[in-house]
């Protein structure tokens, strides 16, 4: 009537029986070291207790356990395993997919199982799709920049790149955009409005007026006005869009005070939005001091100016990328706020690069930039910066590599067409430096898998006699692996040179 323990697995299909065990990404995954991968992030997910945020001791009916007992707990739902998370994270920026997206597809994809560990093929999603946001939380800074160096670390393992490579570095910026809309006075002014008549509905105040009806009427008029470029009367608008924010804030204030004696926190923070965008929208400089807001939901965005003449403002953080001069392998992604200048970036993103390098043992010693990062020499000891401007003074050999300073720039093209650099849709600015990281990783994820595709069937067939050397299996696993190589059809590896 039931399946037997011993025949549980009879009825399903082994995944290295469906799957073609010559493509990169199968082989990659035996080459990963998801061991170390896992030590290196497993006390981030240490179990914490609920209000305090320390670590919880196992406890009996007799007080604390000296010694803690392994034991299975039967309350809540079993973990999903650490290294098919962290797997679906590569995966999400290697193939330019959304959290829902990647969870359906991996229950439809049986390398992207063996690659998450999987032993058997199942058709049920791996976990849901918020499950991966609080996966990434958990993570934090340090836990994805773990994931990034264990890419740069495989390349030199797999030689797929010289160590020396890594010591000349091309370094640029770019704009990480927020996934916001365009910002005007008048979107802002109305959804301050809105957003102060629900705090008020939150708190139990009730308003004399919510100006719902001329606040849309407002709004549509601006727009019209916007377009036929008749910007006395927009200037009108927005002044009185502004006029109805501040009546609204103060009569809050008023009655909140009056009712509780204090303001809520909460609350008060929803008045101090809406007068920044009300003081912001009376003036185009900023006279307050205070960074403008240029979205309600997310205040870290910041107005950045690349000189684009299609895009000459863009509404995000800006982006440092290092990577390497001769191969194209990125070694550090790192964010900045506040708009710094490119130069006075230079010496965090060799810092974040030095550190990404530790385990093979070098760090950046030549850095190649454009004219930005003019002036920074004194700041960055150690590290030998060149561009346009040291011209006459670089030799003939150097002048040539600096050439290759511009191939950063369809770099960061693929980082924002096919690796998700272009929009975050991660919340504050947590979420940007983990995705501009993420994005980096799975750049590099996709990288190894090109690298090893055109090295050909004879370096992944390399790389298994490793795998059985290492496992002790030279008698009978590379007659085993010759079977399944000679004798599965000869289908051509995606982007892979014949060899």
């Amino acid at each position: 009537m039931f399946a037997d323990a011993a025949t549980e697995d009879f009825f399903r299909a082994r995944l290295d029986h469906m799957i073609d065990l010559r493509h990169p990404l199968v082989v990659l995954t035996s080459r990963m070291p998801w061991q170390q991968i896992e030590a290196s992030v497993a006390h981030l997910f240490s179990r914490k207790a609920r209000t305090s945020g320390q670590p919880m001791p196992d406890l009996d009916l007799f007080g604390e356990a000296p010694t803690p007992v392994a034991r299975q707990s039967n309350a809540g739902r079993p973990r999903v395993p650490l290294r098919t998370m962290i797997a679906l994270l590569y995966l999400k920026h290697a193939f330019n997919l959304s959290d829902e997206a990647l969870v359906e597809r991996w229950s439809e994809t049986p390398r992207w199982q063996y690659f998450s560990g999987q032993a058997y093929y199942e058709e049920r999603l791996p976990c849901d799709a918020t499950t991966l946001v609080k996966f990434r939380r958990l993570l934090g800074e340090e836990g994805v920049e773990e994931l990034l160096a264990q890419t740069i670390k495989l390349a030199v393992d797999l030689q797929l790149i010289p160590t020396q490579a890594l010591a000349s570095v091309v370094v640029d910026t770019t704009v990480q955009e927020k996934a916001v809309a365009h910002p005007t006075d008048s979107k802002l002014l109305e959804t301050a409005r809105d957003k102060l008549v629900q705090a008020a509905k939150e708190a139990g105040i009730a308003l004399k007026q919510t100006f719902a009806k001329e606040g849309r009427q407002l709004r549509f008029k601006a727009g019209r006005y916007a377009h036929a470029k008749q910007f006395k009367r927009l200037g009108r608008v927005i002044k009185r869009q502004s006029t109805v924010v501040q009546r609204l804030a103060r009569e809050i204030e008023r009655k909140a005070i009056a009712a509780a004696g204090a303001i809520s926190p909460s609350l008060s923070q929803t008045l101090g939005k809406a007068r920044r965008i009300a003081l912001q929208s009376r003036s185009r400089k900023n006279t307050s001091g205070t960074p403008k807001l240029y979205s309600w939901h997310a205040p870290e965005v910041e107005c950045i100016a690349k000189g684009k003449s299609k895009t000459p403002y863009e509404f995000g953080v800006k982006v440092g990328i290092a990577m390497t001069l001769q191969h194209n392998l990125i070694v550090g992604a790192r964010t900045f706020t506040g708009k710094p200048y490119d130069g006075h970036t230079l010496r965090e993103q060799l810092e974040q690069a030095s550190i990404l390098m530790q385990d093979t043992g070098m760090k950046p010693t030549t850095a190649y930039a454009d004219l930005g990062y003019r002036g920074v020499d004194a700041d960055n000891p150690g590290v030998s910066i060149k561009h346009r401007g040291k011209a006459k003074s670089l030799t003939a050999q150097e002048r040539q590599l600096l050439k290759r300073r511009q191939a950063i720039e369809p770099i960061i093209g693929h980082l924002k067409a096919d690796h998700r650099l272009d929009r975050c849709h991660l919340k504050a600015e947590l979420g940007d430096s983990l995705h501009a990281v993420l994005c980096a990783a799975g750049y590099n994820l996709r990288w190894l898998l090109r690298m090893m595709a055109k090295k050909g069937v004879a370096f992944l067939w390399g790389l298994f006699l490793r795998l059985c050397q290492a496992a002790q299996l030279q008698q009978n696993g590379p007659q085993m692996l010759r079977v399944a190589l000679v004798g599965a059809p000869r289908r051509p590896l995606s982007g892979a040179v014949s060899a």
